[in-house]
């Protein structure tokens, strides 16, 4: 009939699970010193260590692999408050996360800081910038944050990259072949968060349309990107 407009289906987002186990991590050289690390706990350099890499770069998986080892705590950093310091440590072992002096309590993250050495106690620091580029009002802080030492994970090789892409199709049960895995490769940017990022866009197409992960339906998702 002229002037119908065809329904159009909608893509429900559906929760799905990523493993945060050992034998789940990609390793790569990009990530070989952050995983040196977390399999080097106890013998640290350091009982304060800092892992240091952008976004999606395995930062959360490989802290997730040193809690379960360690039998650590994790907070966020933007929750971390004075009076949650001494429990977050109760365990000797604690994950901050993501920090990003901004959205952080520097009192809170000093007090930390001190009590974990004077407890002995280990924490592992997650965060995308190294800390030479924060910006920290309470001087302390400042150079007490400058000393700890900095694991950093660097930008996927060709091999880690496409792993990668065949992870997080995997984690959304996305079945793909190796066309559709080269033509993502070898199109988007070599970074974790678009391999991510384009996979999760993809699964919602593909649900959208009724249609199976192809090669072409790639090519269609980011020609209109």
């Amino acid at each position: 009939m002229p002037g119908r407009v065809e329904p159009r289906q909608l893509a429900f987002t559906l929760p799905h699970s990523e493993s945060l186990t050992r034998d789940n991590f990609l390793e790569g050289p990009a990530n070989a010193a952050g995983l040196a690390l977390v399999d080097g706990w106890p013998e640290w350099p350091n009982r304060i260590m800092l892992l240091v890499g952008p976004e999606g770069s395995g930062k959360s998986h490989l802290a997730a692999i040193w809690a379960e080892a360690a039998g650590a705590r994790s907070i966020p950093a933007h929750a971390l408050t004075p009076v949650a310091v001494p429990g977050a440590l109760a365990t000797g072992a604690l994950v901050v996360e993501d920090l990003n002096p901004p959205d952080v309590d520097e009192r809170a993250l000093f007090h930390l800081m001190n009590l974990a050495r004077e407890d002995g106690a280990y924490v592992l620091i997650t965060a995308r910038l190294p800390p030479s580029t924060f910006q920290i009002e309470l001087r302390d802080l400042r150079s007490r944050l400058r000393a700890v030492p900095a694991v950093s994970l660097l930008p996927p090789d060709d091999q880690l990259f496409r792993a990668l892409i065949i992870k997080f199709c995997a984690d959304r049960q996305l079945a793909v072949d190796e066309t559709v895995v080269s033509y993502l490769a070898s199109r988007i940017e070599r970074s974790y968060a678009a391999a991510r990022r384009t996979v999760e866009l993809l699964d919602t197409e593909a649900l959208r349309l009724g249609r199976p992960v192809t090669r072409a339906l790639a090519a269609e998702l980011l020609r209109d990107a």
